[in-house]
């Protein structure tokens, strides 16, 4: 997908610029990337550009920075980090850049291209307790609540998510008006089928604890799929659990468990991806077989979703 290629997010490139791409940049507007290795003073991003020194003054470091609606730490920021950039001059050995012209290309092709249930990819860059902010091109920012994350629930995205981790998200909203795109992360990570697959009654597997109950206690075994288990030791949120499990049932859309053992911390595993397409129109994570709940999402109408309860 051209946009893509285009407008990947900072930290795709691996080498800087040659002259002579700085060079080229200037008439041809293409768009590079390095290093911010200094913020001075007065706000001005300093970028290692290897016999030439680039500068991006204060007003070109972000969109928004000049109305006040970016607020400095995200110059602060970025150094030690990729920046992208449009090379506005070169006298000598310095070079005047603008990331903000880069960000704003980016955006307004974005806004104008693409469209609810398309594919991209994004990379991490800071999370809230209610969600994650994510690079979808050249800095643009974009959003993935904490509820879109992942079916099983998460009490912080840093349970799913690092930050600079590239992951794939899904269009769910896009607002011209207000420059907004918002994305959606939990129908990438396959439905309730094709996580429970993986498993089989009998089997003794590993999980984690997400939230105990009067009732039992639910550990995720899968980002997509949790189970029920019954209390026989005391165990907290987060913690790795060793289960059992008793049953599977779709109609009920249920997994039945019971805890063997508490275990050391494991790493958690690699986020898993079940769609390798670039576009998606619906996604249903309810079995056809279960008739109390359904979960979905209709990207043609994304504010309509399936109940969870």
């Amino acid at each position: 997908m051209l946009l893509k290629k285009n407008y990947p997010p900072e930290g795709s490139s691996r080498t800087p610029p040659s002259r002579e791409e700085l060079l080229a940049a200037v008439t041809d507007g293409s768009i590079l990337e390095s290093v911010a290795v200094r913020c001075d003073a007065d706000h001005n991003l300093h970028v290692t550009l290897g016999d030439v020194h680039g500068v991006i003054p204060r007003e070109e470091c972000a969109l928004g920075i000049d109305t006040g609606k970016t607020r400095e730490i995200a110059i602060l920021s970025r150094v030690g980090k990729p920046v992208c950039f449009k090379v506005l001059s070169i006298q000598g050995t310095q070079a005047i850049l603008s990331r903000r012209a880069a960000q704003q290309e980016a955006l307004d092709v974005f806004l104008s291209t693409l469209a609810p249930g398309d594919i991209i990819p994004a990379r991490v860059t800071h999370m809230e307790p209610f969600g994650a902010f994510v690079d979808i091109g050249c800095g643009v920012v974009s959003f993935i609540g904490i509820e879109n994350i992942s079916v099983s629930r998460i009490s912080h995205p840093s349970e799913r998510f690092a930050p600079g981790q590239l992951i794939r998200a899904a269009v769910l909203s896009i607002e011209p008006a207000l420059e907004r795109i918002t994305l959606t992360h939990r129908e990438l990570l396959g439905t309730w089928e094709e996580n429970a697959s993986q498993f089989a009654v009998g089997e003794t597997v590993c999980g984690i604890v997400r939230s105990t109950e009067d009732y039992g206690v639910f550990v995720e075994l899968t980002a997509n799929l949790s189970g029920l288990a019954e209390r026989r030791f005391p165990v907290s949120s987060g913690q790795t659990v060793s289960c059992y499990i008793k049953s599977i049932l779709p109609e009920r859309m249920k997994i039945k468990l019971n805890l063997i053992d508490l275990l050391g911390d494991l790493d958690p595993p690699p986020i898993r991806y079940f769609v390798e397409e670039d576009h998606m129109d619906a996604w249903h994570y309810s079995p056809a077989a279960c008739l109390t709940r359904h979960i979905a999402t209709d990207f043609s109408a994304p504010h309509r979703f399936g109940t969870q309860d």
